[in-house]
């Protein structure tokens, strides 16, 4: 009876205590401003599913993923074990053997996943200080909670055999368990103890509602929290990584972007809370890799740090006289981004670091007017000249008039002077540095002569065309975004443009994924898709004799934001003495140029040049031709080429080029 409430006790202190601290994260959450997150129940459930349950995002790394994997579903085979032991403090010898035969299946799984979890366990223990990968070198701090929590784990499976082993030796085991069998075998059936149960009964309980216990405090707290982050998560509901528009004409908001714990959303805190600190962001990071200040895990993990340090505050106005940027998060870091999304690919718990870097640089760029002197005169140039390049807007026409005279039998459209797209199959959409940029003007007058030998009729907007918006957007200018967004929406209306093509990847993920926001629905398209159709329709043929080997470079914003792979790929393959060799980081492992999320208009002055970090592992293929489908992308490897002097070995053409080049 003694024993009894001692039990009782225990349950409703150890759980009791958890109620206490997950509450008081709760409390931390409700720092942050609302946001809905319950929509598209269906979706949400299929991603849990998928991303939460069968760990999907886990197995892109397979080494590390099968040892988390190992863990994590020992873990829910072994729930039962867990309630099991909880209930036999009530009942003597309880177990769920009335259930009948498929207990004995479950108590197999059961054995087996024990012992996988405790070798993992004790594995991943050891690679935390012997031959421990660079990205899990961590501080030493969270170095010791993570060989806590391995040793906690590991002792949870030792007790849960002790326990089966004893149950065995005293004759009351149920189920099939070929591990604590063959355990029990080293020892004289029928020499069980009553006494050494209890002992192991007690310690697996005390072990399990401790580790429980332990997770609000540790950065294991992503046991608790991964599964609901995923489900929170808008992955499959809003586009890849659009920007959500602020609401200029709303004149209670005082702050536009985040300078602290109260300017982000709740979820973007649970972020903070979910990371296990993994380092699969910073492994993926360009900018880290390259040797820059920037660590997506820190940005992450900085939240928790600073909205932990907020809650303990007394006072009702939350103020201590710091904030999250620049007392955790300094500005070089923020500018550092190249927003190429590598680090959210990589999350295995779906936490989104891009929002809430460009939240903080929104405050910086709007509130604080702290930027680059580069950012500075970015800003100026699209003030002043509706483009991030310091040309005007009569310079737009320029390619339309050297197209016209190197190709008199064409079907560009100019729509100044049939005054509506109605006429056209598609709009051209050049961008500013398909018109601007003199080497770039070669591949929009490749798409050009492309489109006229399909005879595809298309229309022009020519200086009627301004910034799309996003290197402000990506710079946090917010304000200045949407004045070019609200700009090209009249001029697309006024002319009843609903079809679009463009080159450029940041063209096309603002006008397909953003300009929705604002309330105008575009058929857009990226010019490998649309040229690699008129390839299967047979509007082109391709025809070529000089044996070439190519390798392709992935842009971001085409690849990661928008999952655009093959098409590229497709053409190359279509052309005749072609061989495409892939790099070793490809697809959406592939690494950034460095010149995204306005870094084409910042210099680089620590660490390596991100651009040639990718220039070498192009040239190392052996390649020909380094291809790409994207201008930014075109810049830096360009520049990359020249930097390394490879220019007469190696040449950089845009995918448009190489088609028109093979044109028969």
């Amino acid at each position: 009876m003694i024993e009894l409430l001692i039990y009782t006790l225990f349950l409703i202190l150890a759980f009791g205590f958890f109620t206490y601290s997950v509450s008081k994260v709760l409390k931390v959450l409700k720092l942050g401003k609302p946001e809905d997150r319950w929509n598209n129940f269906g979706i949400r459930i299929k991603n849990t599913i998928k991303i939460a349950l069968l760990q999907s995002k886990i197995m892109r790394q397979k080494f590390a993923g099968f040892l988390h994997v190992s863990i994590f579903w020992g873990f829910c085979v072994l729930l039962l074990v867990v309630i099991e032991g909880l209930i036999e403090g009530y009942k003597e010898n309880f177990s769920f053997a009335f259930i009948g035969k498929p207990y004995s299946l479950i108590t197999i799984t059961q054995d087996l996943f024990g012992l996988l979890v405790l070798i993992v366990a004790l594995f991943s223990l050891g690679r935390r200080f012997i031959g421990t990968p660079k990205r899990l070198r961590v501080e030493k701090s969270s170095r010791l909670d993570a060989a806590l929590v391995l040793i906690l784990i590991s002792l949870v499976m030792v007790s849960m055999f002790g326990m089966n082993i004893e149950k065995e030796l005293l004759g009351t085991l149920r189920g099939a368990r070929p591990v604590t069998k063959f355990l029990a075998s080293f020892f004289n059936t029928g020499s069980g103890s009553e006494t050494v149960f209890k002992v192991f009964w007690w310690l697996h309980n005390i072990l399990v509602l401790g580790f429980l216990n332990y997770l609000p405090y540790s950065k294991h707290f992503h046991v608790l929290s991964s599964i609901p982050n995923t489900f929170l998560s808008n992955f499959g509901i809003d586009k890849k990584n659009t920007i959500k528009p602020l609401n200029f004409e709303d004149e209670t908001i005082e702050q536009y972007g985040a300078k602290d714990i109260t300017d982000i959303t709740w979820k973007q805190i649970l972020d903070g809370y979910t990371c296990t600190e993994c380092g699969r962001c910073t492994q993926a990071c360009p900018a880290n890799f390259t040797g820059k200040i920037l660590n997506p895990k820190k940005i992450v993990t900085d939240v928790r740090k600073r909205a932990k340090e907020l809650s303990q505050i007394k006072s009702n106005d939350i103020k201590d006289g710091k904030a999250l940027v620049p007392n955790f998060i300094t500005p070089e870091e923020l500018w550092s981004c190249t927003t190429c999304a590598a680090c959210v690919e990589e999350c295995p718990v779906m936490i989104d670091h891009l929002t809430t870097i460009i939240d903080l640089r929104r405050n910086l760029a709007m509130m604080e007017s702290e930027f680059p002197k580069e950012v500075a005169t970015v800003f100026k140039n699209l003030e002043n000249n509706e483009s991030p390049w310091a040309f005007g807007s009569e310079t737009r026409n320029e390619w339309i008039v050297e197209f016209e005279n190197e190709s008199p039998e064409h079907t560009l459209v100019k729509l100044s002077e049939t005054g509506n797209a109605n006429s056209v199959d598609i709009v051209f959409w050049v961008g500013c540095a398909g018109a601007f940029d003199k080497r770039y003007r070669n591949v929009t007058k490749s798409i050009a002569k492309i489109l006229s030998k399909a005879k595809i009729k298309f229309g022009v907007l020519g200086s009627e065309e301004k910034c799309n918006g996003d290197t402000a957007r990506r710079l946090g200018n917010e304000f200045l975004a949407q004045q070019f967004i609200t700009a090209n929406i009249e001029t697309f209306k006024r002319y009843g443009i609903k079809k679009i093509l463009t080159a450029c990847p940041h063209c096309f993920h603002s006008l397909k994924n953003e300009y929705p926001q604002f309330g105008i629905e575009l058929e857009v398209y990226h010019h490998s898709e649309y040229i690699l159709e008129l390839i299967n329709t047979g509007k082109i043929t391709l025809d070529k004799d000089k044996t070439e080997k190519i390798t392709y470079h992935d842009s971001c914003y085409l690849g990661r934001y928008n999952n655009i792979y093959n098409a590229p790929r497709y053409i190359l393959k279509n052309l005749p003495a072609t061989t495409l060799i892939e790099m070793n980081r490809n697809r959406d492992k592939g690494f950034c140029c460095g010149a995204g999320g306005g870094r084409m208009f910042m210099e680089e002055t620590i660490g390596k040049r991100v651009n040639l970090e990718r220039t070498e592992e192009a040239i190392s293929t052996g390649s020909d031709t380094i291809c790409s489908a994207c201008p930014f992308c075109m810049t830096m490897l360009t520049d990359g080429v020249k930097a390394l002097e490879k220019t007469e070995s190696v040449k950089v053409k845009d995918i448009a080029e190489v088609v028109a080049e093979s044109l028969s």
